[in-house]
This record gives C-alpha cells, structure tokens and sequence, in this order.
C-alpha cells in the first residue's frame, strides 16, 4: 500500500473530489482524517469506509471559520502524534456574485478571496511545524485550470486559484529543507454531483468541443494525481502545478472548430 502508516488531513471532503481522495488514500492504508463542517455526513462515510478496513476519522472545520483550520490541525496532531499529509481541497465562489470585472463587488471578490487562498494558508502554516518536527511531509493543494486560463466571469475564484498556484510555488522553496514538499493538481471539468447538477447538457457540451480527451474527468481521477502526490513515489517532486482537465486550453483556440470541420470531410 502506497500510504501505509502515513495520517492524512484532507479538509471538504464529504462528496467529491474531496470524497474520492479519502476513499483513495483510506484504500492505500493511510489514516485520514475528514475535515468537515457536517460531522454527521462525514462519519456515515467514515463508518462505510472502516467497515471495508480503512481507517477514517472525522475533525471539524469550518470554512467559514478560519481558526477552525488551526484547531483541526492540532487535534489530529495531539491525537496521532504526527501529520504527513495535508490536502488543501475546499474552494469555491458563489457564481450569482463571481462575475466580471465590472459587476463584481470588491467585497465579495475579497471575501472569495479571503477564504479561498486563506484556507490554503491558514492550515499550511499550522501543519509545517508538526511535519517538519517528524522529518516532512507532503502538502497538496487543490487548484484548478480556472487558475491559469482566464475565463469570462468567475473573476474572484480565477484570481484565488491562480495565487494558491503561486503559494504553492512559495511554500515549497521556504519549506522544502525540512523535507516537506507542497504541489497543487488542477482539476478541469470533473464530474462531480456540483457539476452534474448545475451546467446544462448544451453548455458541457460546448466546454468539451474545446477538450482533446473529450469527456469530464472522474474525481477519482483527480484523486489518483493527488495520491501520486501524497506517496513516496514523489520525494523529489515539489511546487509543481499538475494540470489535469484533458488537454483543455493545451491546443489552438480553434481546436473544437477544426476537429469539427475535419470529421465532416
């Protein structure tokens, strides 16, 4: 097993990709810890979980709270002794207020901010001194593609992803001497209840036109690159940014037409 004996924090985790990471790493023999604001979602999960061997816990966390990112460190870590693996995976936006430049607040676009890039921070920087005193660990943020392709609306929740990117580039130059190695994975589309939920069939199809592999990815998918991050198999792997959406924003902005035009001769 790739993360035998290693505990893990893996903080919005009660459905998917956050979900996927925990059953990943549950099934690869880590510890892992569920940080969550709905304990009582989580812990049907974690009873699931151990009822096929694994070893799930919960803590709580609150987003909205940001000295919960604190406490829940220190309750693993008071509990286990250690932290090898912390898995920065909550973020969001409410898309009714992430809009443009010009209809955007400066409150809301801040307070997206705020949360967003805080939530990375906060419980970074409570986690280093407990891995660097057990001789490292691994630090993956979540990111997304919405980072580095510039996108027409959403501009509080692009800016906050790309500076997590650049955060994550921080961190693992200012920690990486105590053996604690930090990478971020970019999820593209992923097929998510969110997702499934929320964007009309026209509109996943007008976003998959322009994606190579055309078709969402899983969030287990996104999990196994969160697991090739979280093992061993990484150890001379830091701040790298793994884009990880099927190729979108890779080829000409007119791939989707071309691909098009193509299958028609």
């Amino acid at each position: 097993m790739r993360l035998q004996n290693k505990v893990a924090v893996v903080t919005a985790s009660t459905r998917g990709i956050g979900a996927a990471i925990v059953e990943t790493f549950a099934k690869e023999g880590a510890k892992v810890y569920m940080a969550v604001r709905n304990l009582e979602k989580a812990q049907e999960m974690a009873e699931r979980l151990n009822a096929e061997g694994g070893q799930v816990y919960c803590v709580y966390n609150d987003a909205t709270k940001q000295e919960t990112y604190k406490t829940m460190i220190e309750e693993v870590a008071q509990k286990e002794g250690r932290i090898d693996i912390l898995v920065n995976n909550y973020g969001g936006s409410d898309p009714r207020k992430d809009l443009d430049i010009k209809l955007t607040t400066y409150e809301d676009f801040i307070q997206t901010l705020d949360q967003n890039i805080g939530s990375v921070f906060i419980a970074s920087q409570a986690v280093i001194p407990h891995m660097a005193k057990n001789g490292g660990g691994s630090i993956i943020n979540i990111s997304s593609i919405g980072g580095i392709r510039p996108d027409i609306s959403q501009i509080s929740y692009g800016t906050s992803k790309a500076s997590i990117n650049y955060l994550t580039k921080l961190i693992a130059v200012q920690t990486a001497r105590d053996n604690i190695r930090c990478n971020a994975v970019l999820p593209g589309m992923t097929a998510t209840d969110a997702v499934m939920q929320n964007l009309s069939d026209d509109f996943q199809e007008f976003f998959l036109k322009h994606t190579p592999i055309k078709r969402m990815g899983t969030p287990e998918e996104i999990a196994k690159a969160v697991l090739y991050f979280a093992s061993d198999e990484s150890a001379f792997t830091t701040g790298q940014i793994m884009d990880v959406s099927g190729g979108f924003g890779m080829p000409t902005p007119v791939f989707g037409d071309m691909i098009a035009m193509k299958e028609k001769r």
